[in-house]
């Protein structure tokens, strides 16, 4: 029943044009654990208002067989402000359908009334005890899609068996109920509640657990610089600096208002590096800025750049972040902590994409380390069971720029990232350090850790999955390559197929799907490499590190040993030429 989607289908029909019809009705959108993500447009391959209201009665009935209380407890859904004028679609728009079709069950909705960050939704599903969640967001996607993202009730992203039985639910109730198009039925309702005020309230309450320097914070000289990249973060970050004591860091104008159209950027992802900073690095010069933070459109990511001596601006990496916000907790917590005995209970954790520094520093400090599959939905999870047996997760990355900082939020969320991350900074700065020197004091207290990522640009599936079968058939079938150029092959994880070469019965530890590629080398000279599929783009992404231990400082040697081996992976494992991938330079 929207005019702008049914008029695009119907000019489809007039033109006789059997091609984009294809496109638009020939497969549904996968529901997986990440939910959903596609372009907003016509047809069931796309976000539009149909398929929303689709997912959602799926993922009410789902729900209704799941929670005997869910009338009483309800859900919660918030927003970005993606929109698209075309086919009329928004987050607002179907966050609105979302809520009305739960609310037409009798089942009490705490609908946002504006834009928030992702992380406001897993936490009012822990904060008010609710079965669960949903944000309207394509976080850094471009800026035609549009995603679904659920949340369950531990307040952690679902993880198997919920997305294979939400999708089934979806199969099963396909046809729209009665009322399901006329959301403006949810204003009058009982079952309408605005969460926006009090979790406003209540979230910068609970960061400020993460807050140990306030004294510094009010003094400190230093300037910061915010982007928000033309999505929700500007107002939560200004609000997290001031419940940190922190003077406001300098917005920059031309991106701190939510623009669906995210006029000023080309992708509007800040892992991108330099190209997504260029406004935030003019700003920063012009108003004597040291260090620049950078949130995705959803404000679940960070991104942080710091001004050198030599002039130069140094993007970390997510990795580099990761070592500098892992040191700064567990220190922050050892200083609050006197009693020896509690380390045998505190945790981190990070993906197995990830650096392994976090592991280095619990060696050498005594508390534990786990990794976990890639994607925070494991790490959220994981990091919930530990907290119900008594533990002390104290925090959680991803290379992806994602970090989970503060207990109160069992996924990534940007803006305490970004708050903690000017605390240490200004605390830094009273020790006359920067961030790149307190790095460089990390790697040389746990060893370095060089890292090295990147992507190909695939849109072919066939292409994709010839290129794994070639690995896994290297030297005739069923064998995996034993080098790579002048690198010996040592060990093979494939968490695809579920082999491991390290383990005594060659079965994997780490859960194993068949649905996506994932494989990782570990070479004879220390090197681990991962290839994987992502979940949620057409790329073939790539994972490199070098781990030396402490007292091993030749640092361009381990560089030069990391590029060699990162060329060779590329050459005889991608082979971009002949499988016509895109690097991602280009």
């Amino acid at each position: 029943q929207n005019p702008k989607t049914y008029a695009i289908v119907k000019q489809l029909l007039v033109e006789g044009n059997a091609g984009e019809l294809q496109k638009y009705f020939g497969s549904r959108m996968e529901f997986g654990t990440a939910g959903l993500r596609a372009a907003m447009g016509a047809g069931i391959s796309h976000m539009n208002d149909l398929t929303i209201i689709q997912t959602t009665q799926g993922f009410c009935r789902y729900l209704e067989k799941n929670f005997s209380d869910l009338k009483k407890r309800g859900v919660v859904i918030g927003f970005d402000a993606r929109a698209q004028l075309s086919s009329g679609g928004s987050s607002k728009r179907f966050a609105r359908l979302a809520a009305n079709t739960f609310i037409s069950q009798g089942v009490p909705v705490y609908l946002f009334s504006d834009v928030i960050p992702t992380p406001f939704v897993p936490y009012t599903v822990t904060h008010l005890k609710l079965c669960a969640g949903i944000m309207v967001t394509a976080s850094h996607n471009p800026k035609q899609d549009n995603g679904y993202k659920v949340y369950w009730e531990n307040g952690a992203q679902i993880i198997s068996p919920h997305d294979k039985g939400i999708s089934q639910a979806i199969e099963e109730n396909q046809e729209p109920w009665s009322q399901a198009w006329d959301d403006k039925l949810i204003d009058s309702s009982l079952l309408l509640h605005d969460p926006y005020a009090t979790v406003n309230k209540e979230y910068f309450k609970d960061i400020q657990k993460q807050c140990f320097y306030r004294n510094i914070n009010k003094e400190t000289n230093l300037k910061f610089v915010h982007t928000s990249v033309h999505g929700v973060g500007h107002k939560f970050v200004q609000l997290a600096f001031k419940a940190f004591d922190l003077s406001p860091p300098f917005a920059v104008p031309e991106q701190k208002d939510p623009d669906p159209d995210f006029p000023t950027v080309k992708y509007p992802n800040p892992e991108e590096g330099k190209g997504v900073l260029t406004l935030s690095f003019a700003l920063a010069e012009k108003d004597g800025a040291r260090i620049i933070l950078a949130n995705d459109p959803d404000a679940d990511r960070l991104a942080v750049a710091e001004k050198q001596e030599s002039g130069e601006w140094k993007v970390f990496s997510g990795n580099e972040l990761g070592a500098l916000l892992g040191w700064w907790i567990f220190t922050c917590w050892k200083n609050n902590n006197r009693d020896t005995c509690a380390i045998k209970d505190v945790y981190m954790l990070s993906s197995t994409v990830s650096s392994k520094i976090l592991r280095a520093i619990a060696l050498k400090e005594g508390f534990h380390f786990e990794e976990t599959l890639t994607g925070f939905k494991w790490m959220g999870n994981r990091a919930k069971q530990l907290m119900d047996q008594g533990k002390a997760v104290l925090f959680a990355f991803e290379e992806a720029i994602g970090y989970m900082c503060c207990p109160a939020v069992l996924d990534k969320d940007g803006v305490s990232a970004a708050v903690i991350t000017a605390e240490m900074a200004s605390f830094l700065a009273t020790r006359n350090l920067s961030l790149s020197q307190q790095l460089k004091a990390v790697y040389d207290e746990y060893g370095f850790h060089i890292t090295k990522a990147s992507y190909f640009i695939c849109h072919d599936p066939k292409v994709i999955q010839q290129l794994f079968d070639n690995l896994r058939n290297f030297d005739g079938k069923n064998t995996y390559p034993k080098s790579c150029g002048r690198f010996k092959v040592s060990g093979i994880r494939d968490l695809t197929t579920g082999y491991d070469s390290s383990q005594p019965d060659q079965k994997a530890i780490l859960p194993t799907s068949k649905s996506s590629q994932m494989i990782t080398f570990t070479f004879a000279n220390g090197g681990v490499a991962t290839m994987r599929t992502s979940g949620t783009e057409p790329k073939i992404k790539y994972y490199s590190e070098l781990c030396a231990p402490p007292g091993n400082s030749d640092v361009e040697q381990l560089k030069k040993e990391l590029d060699e081996l990162v060329n060779a992976l590329e050459k005889h494992f991608f082979q971009p030429e002949k499988n016509k991938l895109q690097r991602k330079t280009e």
